[in-house]
């Protein structure tokens, strides 16, 4: 919609800003060094704003806690934005300069009133109006988000009705302010940035654009498809029915990661041949025919490129151990093996400025440049003597005029009922790290959270007679786990939470492979279950 897919400003603007929306993100938990930058902003008089099923740390220092329910994100953001529409608060003359569209999301959001929001998110009608009023009613305002907005059927279109409220109040090119997804991982933007997507190469150049592959094609010497790829969760459920033979995943477990893992093994069950490239054992390298070990972050050099788009350096530290390499070179060889003639790299630095060459947004960078700035250069970066761009849209939306959408409201794929009448949501916590194949290995982390938990709201705890500190059985439609029982009012009433973070208690036995339409995405925080004591839970 805007013309670039990363944070539309920086990390250290945060502390500057004079409101935050922080919505479907556990910040203080997910990405805590971002969360230092809300607090300081905080401490300075930033106005806060959290929209969360959960009342998560953040939500305890807000002005404002909009506890919706999980999946009525639509509904709530088309609520705020008809506030902006029907009391005037839209900056028209923003939207007349640089957007199209808007005419359509206008006659759309009237009939998404805060009275009707409030029936189906749970979130009073006074609290969506007081929201939207204060976001609209602030010219530094910033939107930060992560896998509570994405990780839904409906999440490309959370997202639309975020960069709609981005856009109609003209908090596009402010400092300070935009609308910045958070990224999970230390180098998920430099992945995605790199080309591993089923549907750009480098740099977010569409793989059906004829003039883009031409010129990949003149680069590496190949013919290329013309097609989009298959996204990660059409390949998990492709692989289940056997349509894939065989797979290479590279640090990955997906049998923690990967929602109804229960047909992920399935497919790995039907896969004729799996290679892994880990730097750790975990579940999946246990179906693999091939483990390539590989170098860890600490014991390799290269760049990475976080979640504001800044590419940094980063060095090698020690030696590898046994017969670990780097990933670069362990992916040249295969595929030189594969019949592909790749060139014989003498380090990294020779690779990004290959990349870079045919990457219009990072041409200016290089390892070269990158030594003499620790702090890292940020893109889009179009040349040499270009400083980078640490807030992005300053002089209008890259693509010229930014695109409104119009988004309808459509409900989770799967909701409670009588036989699974609770909502699970699942995440993670401040103590581990994904499918926590570092993080478990670590006495720290382990003694800090030692197994897995499900969070109850005490009103429902009491219906099924549960016990703080209980071992209970959670049961979906796809599988069934132990896990602890946490009785607590951080969630609403009918809402459970987990963390994905245990191997011998996967919470992703028990959540929705159902996937977004756009992206794939799975519904990892939308899933019916029902909750058992142990005692009374039958085999």
């Amino acid at each position: 919609m805007f013309g670039a897919g990363a944070m539309t400003n920086s990390i250290s603007e945060i502390r500057d800003t004079d409101l935050m929306f922080v919505t479907g993100s556990n910040t203080t938990e997910a990405h805590p060094i971002i969360a230092m930058e809300m607090k300081r902003a905080r401490q300075r008089g930033a106005k806060l704003i959290v929209a969360d099923p959960r009342a998560i740390w953040m939500a305890e220092i807000a002005d404002l806690h909009l506890q919706l329910r999980p999946g009525t994100d639509v509904w709530l953001l088309n609520a705020m934005a008809h506030v902006i529409v029907t009391e005037d608060l839209a900056d028209r003359k923003f939207i007349d300069e640089h957007t199209e569209q808007f005419e359509n999301v206008r006659e759309n959001v009237l009939k998404y009133t805060p009275e009707e929001a409030e029936k189906v998110t749970g979130v009073p009608a006074g609290d969506i109006r007081k929201a939207a009023r204060m976001y609209a009613g602030t010219r530094k305002a910033g939107i930060y988000y992560t896998l509570g907005i994405t990780e839904h059927t409906h999440g490309t279109d959370n997202v639309y009705c975020l960069a709609n409220l981005t856009l109609m109040t003209g908090h596009l090119g402010v400092r300070s302010a935009g609308m910045n997804p958070l990224r999970g991982q230390n180098n998920v933007q430099g992945a995605n940035d790199a080309g591993a997507t089923p549907t750009f190469y480098p740099g977010y150049q569409k793989v059906t654009d004829d003039d883009v592959r031409r010129k990949f094609e003149r680069h590496w010497g190949v013919e290329l498809s013309p097609d989009d790829g298959m996204n990660l969760n059409v390949m998990m459920k492709e692989m289940a029915r056997g349509k894939i033979k065989g797979m290479f995943v590279m640090g990955e477990d997906i049998v923690i990661s990967e929602p109804n893992v229960s047909q992920v093994e399935k497919g790995l069950n039907h896969c004729e041949f799996l290679a892994c490239q880990e730097i750790f054992h975990n579940l999946t390298t246990g179906f693999a025919d091939v483990v390539f070990p590989a170098t860890c972050f600490a014991e390799k050099d290269g760049v990475f490129t976080n979640s504001d788009r800044r590419v940094q350096r980063v060095r090698k530290a020690v030696d590898p151990p046994g017969q670990a390499r780097e990933d670069w070179r362990i992916l040249c060889d295969l595929a030189r093996a594969a019949g592909y003639p790749m060139p014989d790299y003498s380090d990294p630095a020779e690779i990004y400025a290959e990349m870079a060459a045919v990457t219009p947004k990072v041409a200016g960078i290089s390892h070269e440049r990158l030594d003499e700035r620790p702090r890292g250069l940020q893109w889009p970066c179009p040349d040499p003597e270009h400083e980078g761009t640490p807030t992005l849209h300053l002089d209008g939306p890259l693509i010229g005029k930014a695109q409104f959408q119009a988004v309808e409201y459509r409900p989770s794929d799967e909701l409670p009922d009588d036989d699974y009448p609770l909502v699970l949501s699942t995440g993670r916590t401040l103590y581990h790290y994904n499918a926590a194949t570092q993080t478990r290995r670590d006495p720290g982390p382990v003694a800090k959270q030692s197994e897995n938990f499900i969070e109850i709201h005490r009103r429902d705890a009491r219906k099924l007679g549960l016990e703080d500190g209980e071992r209970v059985r959670v049961v979906s439609r796809r599988g069934a786990i132990e896990a602890r029982a946490w009785i607590t009012p951080r969630v609403r009433p009918g809402c459970t939470w987990m963390p994905m973070h245990f191997a011998e208690s996967r919470a992703n036995l028990l959540t929705n492979d159902a996937g977004d339409a756009v992206t794939g995405t799975g519904e990892y925080k939308v899933c019916a279950v029902r909750v058992e004591a142990l005692k009374a839970a039958t085999v």
